[in-house]
C-alpha cells in the first residue's frame, strides 16, 4: 500500500506504512497496548485513554475515549487476562513547578510534586475488557502520594508498578496483588537507599542535578529488571512479592548522562537490553545509548556492546529529543524475539536491531514519520518535530507507534 502524501516518511527502510489515526483529534499518545483487535492508547495531554479498532490496521477507527479524573495523568496502561490496568497520577505537566523540562527530568520530583493541593486521583484503575474494546471500570486502588507512573502486567495474580508515595523522594518499585481484580492491594515495595525520606534517609547523590526514581521494571520469573533513570539499573529478587530484595546494581549515569528507562531481558540468551532515554533538546544531556548486558551471573551484569546510532540524518541538530525511549517488550501474545529488538528513538522514529551477534548489534530497519501536523503538547517552546514515544509489535510484525503530537502510526515490519 502506498503511503499517503501527508504521512510520507522522512526515512523508511524495512517498514511499510499501513495506517494512521489522529485518535479522534487527540493525537498525543503515550503507551499503547493491542488486545484482540483493539488498541488502547494512553494520552499525555488529553487526559485519559482512547480505544481504537485496529482489526483492519489500514483503517484504524476510534471507538471510545475514557477521560481521566481532573488533574490526573493516565499515561501508561497494560492489558492481560481480560483486564486493562491504567495508572493515575498527578498531571505534572499542568503543575507550575514543572513548566520546564529540566524541572521534571533534572531533579528528584517528590517534594515539589507533593507541595500542591491534591486535586487529582492517585493509584490504579482496573477495567474489565472481556468484551473487547469496551472497558468497564471494576476497581480503583488508591495510594497516598503523587501516584503510579508505569506498570508491568502480563496476567495472573501479580502486577508491578513505579509509584511515588508519601515519604519518598521519587518513584519506587511496588508489587500489586490482583488475586481479586475488584480488590487490588499494594503489598510490597523497594527503593534505592537514600530515597525513603520519612524513614530518615537522605540522598547520597546530588538531587538537584540527578533524578533517582524508578521509571519501571520488566519482570521475568522471579526477577525484576528495574530502570531508575539517573539511578541506573537494579536486578531485584521478587520471589517473595511482599519483600523484594536486591540482587545487583549498576549505574553509569556519570559520565553517560543518566536517563535509564527500559531494561528488557532476553532470558533464553542471558542478555539484557537497557535503553537510556534522551531527555533534552539537541542532546544537551549527551547522546544516549541502548546497552547490551551479559547477565549470566545476575550478581554481576556486564555491558558488552551498544546499539549503533541512527545516522541517516543529523538528529541532534533536528531539534527535540534524540535517542532511545521505549523498547517493544516481548509481551505474551505479541511479537517475541531474542535476536530482533524494536525501539523508538524520539526524533529518529522507529528502529529495529539485529542482535544475532550481541557484541555487534546491527541496525536493520527504520521509519521516521514526518513532522506532526499540529502541536498539542502544552509545554511552552516545544519544537514541531516528531517525538516517537512507544511501540508495540504484534505477532504478525505489525508495529503500533505513538507520538507526543502525531497520532498513532501502524507499520508493517518487512524483515
Amino acid at each position: 500500500m502506498s503511503t499517503p502524501t501527508q504521512h510520507r516518511p522522512d526515512f523508511a527502510q524495512g517498514f511499510s506504512f499501513l495506517g494512521h489515526t489522529d485518535q479522534g483529534g487527540r493525537p498525543d499518545g503515550c503507551q499503547v497496548m493491542v488486545d484482540r483487535g483493539f488498541a488502547y492508547v494512553a494520552h499525555a495531554f488529553s487526559g485519559g485513554f482512547s480505544v481504537i479498532d485496529v482489526r483492519d490496521p489500514r483503517q484504524p477507527v476510534l471507538t471510545g475515549f475514557v477521560p481521566a479524573p481532573p488533574g490526573t495523568w493516565s499515561v501508561h496502561l497494560q492489558t492481560a487476562d481480560d483486564l486493562l490496568l491504567v495508572v493515575n497520577a498527578k498531571d505534572l505537566f499542568q503543575d507550575a513547578a514543572f513548566t520546564r523540562e529540566d524541572d521534571y527530568y533534572g531533579r528528584s520530583v517528590g517534594d515539589a510534586a507533593l507541595r500542591a493541593e491534591r486535586g487529582y486521583a492517585a493509584g490504579l484503575r482496573v477495567f474489565d475488557i472481556a468484551t473487547p474494546g469496551s472497558p468497564r471500570e471494576i476497581a480503583f486502588l488508591p495510594v497516598e502520594g503523587v501516584g503510579l507512573h508505569r506498570l508491568w502486567y502480563t496476567g495472573g495474580r501479580w502486577a508491578y508498578a513505579s509509584a511515588l508515595l508519601d515519604g519518598y523522594s521519587d518513584y519506587i518499585f511496588v508489587t500489586i496483588d490482583l488475586a481479586d481484580p475488584t480488590r487490588p492491594e499494594l503489598v510490597g515495595r523497594w527503593a534505592l537507599p537514600g530515597m525513603h525520606q520519612a524513614g530518615g534517609e537522605s540522598p547520597t547523590w546530588d538531587d538537584t542535578r540527578w533524578r533517582y526514581g524508578l521509571h519501571h521494571a520488566i519482570v521475568h520469573g522471579d526477577t525484576a529488571y528495574a530502570s531508575w533513570r539517573d539511578g541506573g539499573l537494579t536486578l531485584l529478587d521478587v520471589a517473595d512479592r511482599s519483600a523484594p530484595r536486591l540482587i545487583s546494581a549498576r549505574n553509569w549515569s556519570d559520565p553517560f548522562g543518566g536517563g535509564t528507562h527500559t531494561a528488557l531481558p532476553l532470558p533464553g540468551r542471558d542478555l539484557l537490553v537497557v535503553a537510556d532515554e534522551g531527555i533534552a533538546d539537541h542532546a544537551a544531556d549527551g547522546v544516549k545509548h541502548t546497552w547490551v548486558f551479559d547477565i549470566r551471573n545476575p550478581a554481576n551484569p556486564t555491558s558488552i556492546s551498544t546499539f549503533p546510532q541512527p545516522a541517516e540524518d543529523d538528529f541532534v541538530a533536528k531539534g527535540g529529543h534524540f535517542g532511545p525511549h521505549n523498547l517493544h517488550e516481548n509481551r505474551p501474545g505479541s511479537f517475541q524475539s531474542e535476536t530482533l529488538v524494536f525501539a523508538t528513538y524520539q526524533n529518529a522514529g522507529l528502529r529495529a536491531y539485529d542482535l544475532t551477534d550481541p557484541y555487534r548489534p546491527e541496525l536493520v530497519a527504520g521509519w521516521v514519520p514526518p513532522a506532526p501536523a499540529r502541536m498539542v503538547d502544552t509545554r511552552p517552546g516545544r519544537p514541531q518535530v516528531i517525538q516517537s514515544f512507544d511501540v508495540l509489535v504484534d505477532a504478525e510484525g505489525v508495529a503500533y507507534m505513538t507520538d507526543y503530537n502525531a497520532g498513532l502510526y501502524v507499520l508493517q515490519y518487512e524483515g
